[in-house]
């Protein structure tokens, strides 16, 4: 069984095909600059030289057939035909609370899309475009969506809720959402099979830290609170995105520079978080390392702000379960970015928490225990794979079909 899995955005695609036998990817790349002068396929298959591209791609119809043409390449491909690929999955961001699991699309499921696209309007368009491309191109391959909201849907009502007149989650599902979910469901799942926990007693904490990023706290199984909110904007400061805040500086700073609500949230999204904070020097933690060992002021004030919210998340969704047996880096910056992780666990010491120095400092993109062997709470690196639990997920579908 091979699973196609795209991820497609607003003017780009990335994409794997999976064989679910024993899940190694035959072949992978991406599509980039869909509708812009400088397009390009960039195409990884197993066993052979990556191959490239670069053509006018002027639609995502056109960056799919791309796609099937370098599979099905006798030279560079893996494959060759549509029949030996099972079912395509594809990243979909905001499904509501219509859909709490992965789903095979129909006429409901893309309604549902559109009708979130105002809380997810960069990715919600661009997931039904890639939708309808492989609709169109791939006749008779079912197609299923994995909604990045799913996993935050097992939240208790204490949890999602928030304290606003109840008539705005009544009529408008004003809640909690959390994103990220498919990072967040195979991290935990991963933790406790690496660190050996039982899936109906365990509490564990993920981190995904990177351009975008989110906290979730996961007990027994299930997702019970996820720091991203009714969008992804809620929740840790990101490289671009404000995070946690006071509501009252939007009607605070419209007032006094004369903008919209409109204004301020693009404010919020585009222009804040680490590149805000940092007087536009960077949205990039790495930029931001090198300027505040430099002596950068601004820089390190506003790494301190990301690691001070990031150990404010952890301690309190370790109160929240009541304990904490795992805690997990995941995402760019948490595989990556060794001399963050100190910053951050330092603060656990009370918990009994200790870091493995030199496993600290190896575990750089890839999957690790870095912890003492003597810790109380295991702290782990394991890389994301956002793109088989999609897979699995289509997989799942597929033989409950049978």
């Amino acid at each position: 069984m091979n699973i196609l899995v795209l991820n497609c955005g607003s003017s780009s695609l990335k994409y794997q095909l999976i064989n679910m036998e024993d899940e190694h990817v035959l072949a992978k790349g991406s599509v980039t600059r869909i509708g812009i002068m400088g397009s390009e396929l960039s195409h990884k298959p197993e066993g052979k030289e990556p191959y490239e591209v670069k053509t006018p791609i002027k639609t995502h119809g056109v960056a799919v057939k791309l796609v099937l043409d370098a599979l099905f390449d006798k030279e560079h491909g893996v494959i060759e035909s549509i029949e030996e690929i099972s079912a395509i999955g594809h990243r979909v961001l905001h499904g509501g609370t219509k859909y709490r699991s992965a789903a095979f699309v129909n006429e409901d499921v893309k309604d549902t899309i559109k009708s979130h696209i105002e809380l997810g309007p960069l990715h919600n368009p661009a997931n039904l475009i890639g939708i309808d491309a492989c609709e169109t191109n791939m006749t008779g391959v079912p197609n299923v969506a994995v909604f990045d909201t799913g996993y935050g849907t097992t939240m208790e009502p204490k949890a999602y809720l928030y304290a606003i007149p109840r008539e705005y989650y009544d009529k408008y599902h004003v809640r909690r959402f959390g994103f990220h979910g498919t990072s967040h469901s195979y991290v935990s799942k991963r933790t406790m099979e690496l660190v050996g926990l039982d899936r109906d007693n365990s509490k564990i904490i993920v981190c995904h830290l990177g351009n975008g990023s989110s906290i979730s706290a996961t007990q027994d199984g299930n997702c019970v609170d996820t720091s991203m909110g009714l969008t992804p904007l809620e929740g840790l400061p990101m490289g671009t995105r404000s995070g946690d805040l006071d509501p009252a500086i939007l009607e605070y700073i419209c007032r006094k520079e004369k903008k919209s609500i409109q204004d301020m949230l693009y404010v919020l999204n585009n222009k804040s978080g680490m590149l805000g904070l940092s007087g536009g020097l960077s949205s990039d933690f790495r930029d931001l390392r090198a300027a505040a060992k430099d002596g950068d002021r601004v820089a390190a004030e506003t790494l301190d702000v990301f690691v001070y919210r990031v150990i404010k998340y952890i301690g309190a969704y370790t109160a929240a379960m009541n304990g904490v047996d795992a805690i997990t880096l995941t995402g760019g910056i948490g595989e990556n970015a060794t001399w963050l992780r100190p910053m951050i666990f330092e603060n656990f010491r009370y918990l009994g928490l200790k870091l493995d120095k030199e496993k600290c400092d190896e575990a750089v993109g890839k999957e690790m225990i870095i912890s003492a062997p003597d810790s109380k709470v295991t702290v782990s690196v394991i890389p994301t794979n956002e793109e088989l639990a999609i897979a699995r997920e289509c997989k799942r579908l597929l033989e409950e079909t049978k």
